[in-house]
């Protein structure tokens, strides 16, 4: 029997999930959180064999909590779960130990297959998914400038914006120019959309 832990904000989502999952012979479902911070305490206390993760979640994101389970809890495997198919966000939650990632407008019995194949140790991606982000590579964008990029949607005025990072006007302006260049955009908000997209913020 697989035991899985399912972290998913959306109180209807997460239970249509378990009840997809206690449909089947081999899972079961040992656990639920609604916030990414309740996650790494649950999957020490249940120790599952999967733990499936919605990327966004309040306290902390799916890929955070990926990236704390290595340390707590090596034994459990990581599948992300998301409705946004950002190849930054592939490449983050590989980095960050995941071993699947599946689109949340996947069938239901490609969930299950890609539990069962995760229990197993299998990696499990969405093939287009992958190639995307092959194509398009790791972030052109330096942790200065994801930061500042990432901050600016809340910030739009520059002055605003350098308060909040605690860095000079000056610094502000030339990190948002470097990037606009490195990304090819139109200016500071067509930077953050592109980033975005790419799942880079």
């Amino acid at each position: 029997m697989i035991a899985v832990v399912v972290a998913e904000d959306q109180a209807l989502l997460r239970g249509a999930l378990c009840e997809i999952l206690s449909r089947t012979d081999d899972i079961q479902v040992v656990g639920q959180c609604a916030r990414g911070d309740e996650v790494p305490a649950e999957v020490v206390r249940l120790r599952p064999d999967v733990a499936v993760l919605d990327i966004e979640m309040p306290g902390l994101d799916g890929l955070e909590v990926a990236r704390q389970l290595t340390s707590v809890a090596p034994a459990t495997r990581v599948l992300m779960l998301t409705v946004f198919g950002k190849p930054g966000y592939l490449r983050r939650a590989m980095n960050n130990g995941a071993l699947g990632f599946v689109l949340k407008d996947s069938p239901p019995d490609q969930l299950v297959d890609a539990i069962r194949r995760t229990a197993n140790g299998e990696r499990v991606v969405d093939p287009e998914l992958a190639i995307t982000a092959l194509r398009r590579g790791d972030s052109p964008l330096t942790p200065r400038e994801t930061e500042v990029l990432a901050a600016s949607r809340r910030f739009p005025g520059t002055a605003d914006l350098a308060r909040h990072l605690h860095l000079s006007a000056g610094t502000v302006r030339n990190t948002i120019s470097t990037a606009i260049q490195k990304l090819a955009a139109t200016g500071r908000a067509d930077a953050a959309r592109i980033a975005d997209d790419n799942g880079w913020l």
